[in-house]
């Protein structure tokens, strides 16, 4: 199959380039926080069990996880701004027929479709912006990026509390529509793709062995927490097909000549611990939601929606800290900021592992707060430091290689936390006091507490170890394209 090969964004509208791709993020987000607080009211109404359900969570990860990287590539390939478009479109239709579900096993359906939307927007977003902007100004671009990825979270809380409450779980996807289609239409209006006549073929063989090995590897951790056991004959095999998945895609990468994940990209000296960084930052963050969320719903017996406004200072913070640390990225360079930011993040679990029955709650916002400023300062250093290193005609690929290393590492996160969270207890319950369908009882609240402050232990080793590779990136000697 041929292609043309995008060069950069056509465009004399950077600002409002960088509102709609903003506005994407912001949708994005909305839908991971507001379907957590929703599975409760979703599991009741479509009289589905806790397993089940949470498929609807887990199966939006894991294609976007599969799918990231590959569709990096094809924004490389057939224009960053085209393949962007075709995800939003793909995602607001995707969101119209989840509002339409009438039954669970549909309604995953419909979310898997979404996340190849998600992932088809998620992976094309930094490179749209690396198209944008000059070096110099892409620090503070993917700040404003990191807001819009925070005010969706905070929005998805807030908003998702109300439609809830009030409305119709339904309308957290139908909300998706008008936004999405006003987006749509300002994007056909602004973005253009630039392109360079030059063929390409689309290396199959590399999207099937690596979707294939990322989907057996992940769907082992999912299992290791749905099942009676931790481990069993059907995850070592998941585990092992998906080794010899992943080992054919490495060698299938190595001998193509136009493979899809250019394994060049590893040599350059700053892009092996950018994104390693990236994948232990999300091995570790993304399980501290749904720790806070299981001790504040099971042990201290708060809603949903009082449990997340506790959260609502950090997200606040994030969004404000990300424009000034991009900033500060575009004068000082990324690693200070975003090695800072991790010890930051790692200083916040730090408090949560104190927390026990009786800590005051406050303690839960001290915390939050200083997760919030350290991902602010995180996300777009990080970011920046990724999309410098890349050369300009592969940004599409670094881009998508950025999301697929933060999203295996967000899928195993979950998996980790639901491990030894269940320390104390049984898996099953800590499913359902997640989901909040449940609380514990007053002789299990103290061995359950105690297994939270082990796994808060556990995710700061991860950010002690992303830190250690962010300094390490000082030492590297640096490299610049043309």
């Amino acid at each position: 199959m041929k292609s043309k090969q995008s060069a950069s964004v056509q465009t004399s509208h950077p600002g409002m380039v960088l509102a709609i791709i903003m506005t994407g993020v912001l949708m994005v987000a909305i839908d991971t926080t507001i379907v957590v607080l929703a599975l409760p009211t979703i599991e009741r109404a479509l009289q589905t069990g806790v397993t089940t359900i949470i498929w609807v969570i887990i199966g939006y990860l894991l294609v976007v996880t599969i799918l990231a990287a590959q569709v990096g590539r094809l924004g490389d390939m057939f224009g960053r701004v085209r393949i962007y478009q075709t995800g939003f479109i793909i995602f607001i239709a995707a969101s119209f027929l989840c509002a339409l579900s009438w039954g669970v096993g549909f309604l995953i359906l419909f979310r898997i479709i979404q996340g190849i939307g998600g992932a088809l927007v998620s992976a094309n977003s930094s490179a749209i912006i690396a198209d944008t902007f000059p070096i110099q100004k892409r620090g503070r671009a993917y700040g404003f990026l990191a807001m819009g990825w925070t005010i969706g979270s905070i929005l998805g809380i807030l908003i998702g509390g109300v439609i809830i409450t009030y409305i119709s779980w339904r309308w957290i996807f139908w909300i998706n529509v008008p936004i999405g289609i006003a987006v749509i239409a300002l994007s056909i209006r602004i973005l253009h793709d630039k392109v360079e006549q030059r063929s390409h073929s689309i290396d199959w063989g590399g999207m099937i062995t690596l979707g294939v090995g990322l989907f057996c590897l992940l769907w082992a951790m999912t299992k290791m927490t749905t099942s009676s056991s931790s481990f069993n004959l059907t995850i070592l095999l998941l585990f092992i097909g998906g080794a010899i998945s992943i080992g054919a895609f490495v060698l299938f990468e190595r001998v193509l000549s136009e493979p899809m994940l250019h394994l060049s990209l590893f040599k350059i000296p700053t892009m092996t611990p950018s994104l390693l960084a990236s994948f232990f930052q999300g091995l570790a963050n993304f399980a501290v939601l749904f720790l806070v969320l299981m001790y504040l719903q099971g042990v201290r017996q708060l809603t949903p929606m009082d449990a997340s406004l506790l959260l609502v200072p950090g997200y606040l913070l994030t969004m404000f800290i990300a424009p000034m640390g991009g900033r500060l990225v575009d004068r000082i360079g990324p690693v200070i900021p975003a090695t800072v930011g991790l010890g930051l993040q790692a200083v916040g679990l730090l408090v949560y592992a104190q927390l026990h029955i009786g800590t005051p709650l406050f303690v839960v916002v001290v915390g939050s707060s200083l997760v919030g400023i350290g991902g602010g300062l995180f996300f777009p250093s990080n970011n920046s430091a990724v999309m410098k290193a890349s050369p300009s005609e592969s940004f599409g690929i670094a881009s998508g290689m950025l999301r697929t290393f933060s999203n295996i590492g967000m899928v195993m996160s979950f998996s980790v936390a639901l491990l030894i969270s269940a320390e104390t207890i049984s898996k099953g319950l800590a499913f359902a006091i997640f989901v909040g369908t449940t609380h514990l009882s007053k002789d299990l609240s103290t061995p359950f507490t105690h297994g939270l402050n082990s796994a808060f232990y556990g995710c700061m080793v991860f950010l002690v170890i992303a830190g250690i590779l962010s300094a390490s990136r000082s030492f590297s000697s640096k490299i610049r394209f043309t």
